[in-house]
């Protein structure tokens, strides 16, 4: 086992993949000699060279439009946007062309496409670039979202995203691009549809993605401290969903928290909820409880910032006011 960043497992996916497969493209601003917003395609345009990864203007809507199009006709696509709250301009070519062109055409036309967006917020970059927005995109037919938490899914789900002959929504939570975890020395695909158990507990379990993987592992070992043991369930791949893993993790603890970044109202942790409370209902001894941020845009300011996303602290009282 070795230790490396989200940012590097993103981006040694992305290199073994180009270098399995020339059709393997890279597309969005500054992805090419400035390694882009992030650093995580650092070092592969001086590999791969201009013609496989690509600078493009500053048009959310061209990227995605030309990825749409270079996936229909051969290519693999991985786009970049710098922040998903920019998806708003590529919305079109993802949602009306993407997601429905394989069924319009009767299956007769593959989009192979991998949109990166990072998401969250925790850096001070204010309203506009700070979004969770994974509702939108859940709520699609036709569009695979995957959502990863450490460097080894941040690889796996990428290797297995490319691979794909539809159209996959890869949301990168931007807090994580900098932190290491272990990888082992292969590191194989990771299905989609596979929900990973983080830790296991039998009091209460904690159902999350991304960032907030490791505030409910906080979280959780702050109840343990008091004779709780909560249970985190790490979803991985938000659509397809790994049903089974959350259900049978109910049924075991009998008690459920949902925890998001996103506004709570609206979210995707209310359809994580709805189906939680419908097939689990006997299994329950309290209440789905649901964590979001605060119904308001995510502010510049540190402390304000830090008051209207969840946080380890919330996710304690929320699961200490099941019992």
């Amino acid at each position: 086992m070795r230790k490396i960043t989200y940012g590097e497992g993103i981006r040694e996916a992305l290199r073994e993949k180009m270098l399995e497969n020339k059709n393997v493209v890279l597309l969005g601003e500054d992805v090419g000699p400035y390694g882009g917003t992030f650093g995580v395609t650092k070092g592969l345009w001086e590999q791969f060279g201009e013609e496989r990864v690509r600078d493009t203007p500053i048009s959310e809507g061209i990227i995605v439009g030309a990825s749409v199009g270079a996936a229909a006709t051969g290519l693999r696509p991985v786009a970049e946007l710098m922040f998903i709250d920019f998806l708003t301009f590529g919305m079109d070519g993802l949602v009306n062309q993407a997601a429905k062109m394989r069924y319009m055409f009767g299956g007769k036309i593959s989009v192979p496409l991998v949109l990166r967006l990072p998401a969250g917020g925790g850096i001070s970059a204010g309203a506009q670039h700070s979004g969770s927005l994974e509702a939108w995109v859940t709520h699609v037919p036709g569009l695979k979202v995957v959502y990863p938490s450490n460097a080894a899914d941040a690889w796996g789900l990428m290797l297995t995203a490319i691979d794909d002959d539809n159209p996959v929504v890869y949301i990168e939570s931007k807090v994580l691009y900098s932190q290491k975890s272990e990888v082992p020395d292969k590191v194989s695909k990771v299905p989609f549809g596979s929900a990973a158990v983080a830790r296991e507990g039998a009091d209460v379990s904690i159902i999350t993605y991304g960032k907030q993987v490791h505030d409910a592992l906080k979280a959780a070992a702050a109840l343990a401290k008091d004779g709780i043991e909560a249970e985190v369930i790490d979803l991985r791949s938000l659509y397809p969903l790994d049903k089974e893993t959350i259900f049978g993790s109910v049924a075991k603890t009998h008690r459920a928290l949902v925890v998001t970044e996103e506004v709570k109202r609206g979210g995707y942790g209310g359809e994580l909820s709805a189906l939680i409370s419908e097939q689990c209902f006997d299994e329950l001894d309290a209440p789905v409880v649901r964590l979001g941020a605060l119904d308001s845009p995510v502010p510049y300011s540190q402390v304000l910032e830090s008051l209207v996303l969840p946080s380890v602290a919330d996710i304690v009282k929320g699961c200490k006011e099941m019992f």
